[in-house]
């Protein structure tokens, strides 16, 4: 058996073919794996669980059709799909993880993270981030009408873009600290996340023992899965 991470779909209408890619991997190779693991970014931004949009809608019921040939399927939280909640959960039969989540992978120990909490470096993208995390704030936004949610979501990309544009590319890669302080507080040796878009597998040291960080891939241009089993892991791209 197998147990499959991916992350970073960025799923968007501008651009169907990451979805075609996306759905017939959901309904070829993770059929037969024992869990799907989504950390994050499955959408490029996702409005609200009711929002009507035809290609988000399209790969909810493929998430459903997955789950009801009785494979789990866990989901967490990105930087573009924070808004996603319990109806979503209810119509896909996902189930929604908190950063940090620990689980057992084969006899190890590992903890899953979308990722942007490592990169403390980035100033200016933390901030924002702990503002659109409050739950208060995920409240005020659910009550916007739609058509105010896109003009917000639309705001924020481009200012994403922008904020891209500026930043040094060692900036908003993860901070070592940060990743050592992950380990220690889960308590870990094996540390699997995606966000920063830079697919490798990082051996590292962490208080004299070693220790592992995998990155997965963004979906752009290729997919990319991390691909576990009992006898070990294999970090791959998917051609398109």
């Amino acid at each position: 058996m197998k147990t499959l991470f991916v992350s970073d779909l960025h799923l968007d209408a501008a651009s169907p073919e990451i979805a075609r890619q996306f759905h017939a991997f959901l309904e070829g190779e993770a059929r037969s794996a024992e869990a799907l693991y989504i950390l994050g970014d499955l959408f490029e931004a996702w409005l609200g669980d009711d929002d009507p949009d035809p290609a988000a809608r399209a790969t909810v019921r493929v998430l459903r059709a997955l789950t009801d040939s009785g494979v789990p399927v866990f989901v967490m939280h990105g930087n573009r799909d924070f808004l996603i909640g319990e109806r979503f959960c209810r119509e896909t039969g996902a189930v929604l993880l908190p950063d940090g989540t620990v689980i057992e992978l084969y006899g190890e120990r590992a903890v899953l993270m979308h990722g942007d909490a490592l990169c403390t470096d980035d100033a200016s993208y933390q901030r924002l981030r702990r503002i659109v995390r409050n739950p208060v704030v995920r409240g005020l936004f659910r009550i916007m009408t739609l058509d105010q949610r896109r003009t917000l979501a639309a705001r924020m990309r481009a200012g994403s873009r922008a904020h891209v544009g500026m930043t040094a590319p060692e900036i908003m890669d993860v901070n070592a600290e940060a990743v050592a302080h992950a380990f220690r507080e889960a308590g870990v040796r094996t540390m699997i996340h995606g966000h920063t878009h830079r697919p490798a597998v990082h051996p590292l040291e962490i208080d004299g023992a070693p220790a592992k960080r995998i990155v997965l891939g963004d979906w752009y241009t290729q997919g990319s899965v991390l691909e576990v089993s009992a006898g070990g892991f294999e970090l791959r791209a998917l051609p398109r």
